[in-house]
């Protein structure tokens, strides 16, 4: 028999916010973290992205918060979630409301890029719920504006990624102020020795939920490979999305840059389109992701900021421009498509320079991509080629040429003393 969401015994608004957005059966990572979490046990969660691990955390915590209404701490929260962007942050508050609508519940978010005032004003009388950006929340509580010494609840989303941007830092500072007595949680979708250590030292006797192999890829989505000079990839991809039947699609740059000229001649084709990464100010960053969203724009050309911030269910393709450094960040991008229990398509655009990156990739996915060969663009040399890939952030590896080995010169006594002359050191007859 088929589990429904009634039958993990929910708190019955819950339960309506849940009947209202038309969700009957929890996922696998739902079924089976959701039990363990209203007995309140710390939980380690391992799963795909999109696998909906957003409700496998809010629905028990809403639960928590359901079962002992109480005032929230003021200049504090009862709920800490810690997520790694802007973008998979107000994902994240996006869905406590939405599952949380019949409740009296406050939520918030707190992240960079933007300022602090709106987020101050909110803490000071307390909220219910902070779902947070590690930099800015540090900085609030150095600042002596956030106190989070009577948190209920922490959770971290996307632990790898967070480390990976270089939060482990902050992560431990903000951690230190937390009480011990605490409820925890962590999700990642691969499990590095970093996550295994960060874990250890965080949950107590977790309950330990693995829904597939750290790094394994949706076995739904087509993945293949098209080998060809990167001075076609532009004119490739432009032929791809032109596709009958294509949907929405994310491409994926590797730089700022690339990806604004990427969009740039996707939108002079006729194509609407919008860039997304790093460079761009908060309020360009959520008008890029509405337009998406409502399908205003077609595609989103992006860099690995929106590798897992983005859940839209209506997205075909995934088109990695460019490879990525980090063979991990391969398996988060591709999980842009595929979800809902949508079939999805991932093309790889490699050149001779990236093609190691791609063997890399093969590797951690534990099989070869589908190559398609039948396109006027096919390149054999980037098939087979063995160079180094680029140093990012300083281009190509230089050659460091061998210093010749200069002789080294014999002063004669005049010589010396001609020179201590020329520099005032000895006055000449004297």
């Amino acid at each position: 028999m088929t589990m429904t969401f009634a039958d993990l015994s929910l708190a019955e608004p819950v339960l309506r916010s849940l009947a209202q957005e038309g969700y009957v059966n929890p996922t696998p990572i739902q079924a089976q973290s959701i039990p363990m979490l209203l007995e309140g046990r710390d939980l380690l969660g391992m799963a795909q992205t999109g696998t909906g691990k957003t409700a496998a955390f809010a629905l028990p915590l809403l639960h928590r918060l359901a079962q002992s209404p109480r005032p929230a701490p003021a200049g504090g929260a009862r709920v800490l979630v810690l997520a790694p962007t802007r973008e998979l942050v107000s994902q994240i508050a996006d869905g406590f409301e939405s599952f949380g609508r019949h409740l009296d519940i406050s939520v918030t978010t707190i992240f960079g890029g933007v300022s602090q005032f709106h987020q101050v004003n909110a803490l000071k009388d307390g909220v219910d719920i902070i779902v947070a950006a590690p930099g800015r929340l540090l900085d609030l509580i150095e600042q002596g504006l956030c106190d989070l010494s009577q948190l209920e609840a922490l959770v971290l989303d996307e632990a790898d990624q967070m480390l990976d941007m270089g939060f482990a830092k902050p992560i431990e500072r903000i951690v230190a102020t937390l009480p011990k007595d605490r409820h925890t949680l962590l999700f990642s979708a691969t499990m590095p020795k970093s996550i295994a250590a960060l874990a250890e030292s965080l949950l107590r006797d977790p309950a330990k939920v693995e829904i597939a192999p750290p790094s394994t890829t949706v076995d739904r989505i087509e993945q293949s490979v098209m080998f060809l000079d990167a001075a076609d990839k532009k004119d490739a991809l432009l032929t791809l999305l032109r596709t009958p039947g294509m949907g929405q699609a994310v491409v994926f740059t590797l730089q700022k840059n690339i990806a604004n000229e990427v969009c740039a001649f996707i939108v002079e084709a006729g194509i609407t389109a919008e860039a997304l990464h790093g460079n761009k100010s908060q309020g360009q960053r959520e008008r890029a992701l509405d337009a998406f969203r409502s399908g205003a724009a077609q595609v989103l050309v992006a860099t690995d900021i929106a590798a897992r911030g983005i859940d839209v269910d209506t997205v075909t393709h995934v088109f990695n421009h460019d490879l990525p450094s980090l063979p991990e960040s391969y398996v988060h991008r591709i999980g842009r498509t595929g979800r809902a229990g949508r079939a999805g398509f991932a093309v790889t655009l490699c050149d001779a320079e990236q093609r190691a990156w791609l063997h890399a990739v093969e590797r951690e996915i534990g099989r070869a991509l589908i190559v398609h060969e039948d396109h006027e663009w096919h390149s054999e040399d980037a098939r087979n080629s063995t160079m180094r890939p680029p140093v990012l952030g300083g281009g190509p590896v230089k050659q460091i040429k061998p210093q010749k080995t200069r002789e080294r010169k014999v002063w004669t006594e005049e010589e010396k003393q001609a020179a201590r002359i020329a520099a005032g050191k000895v006055v000449e007859n004297a």
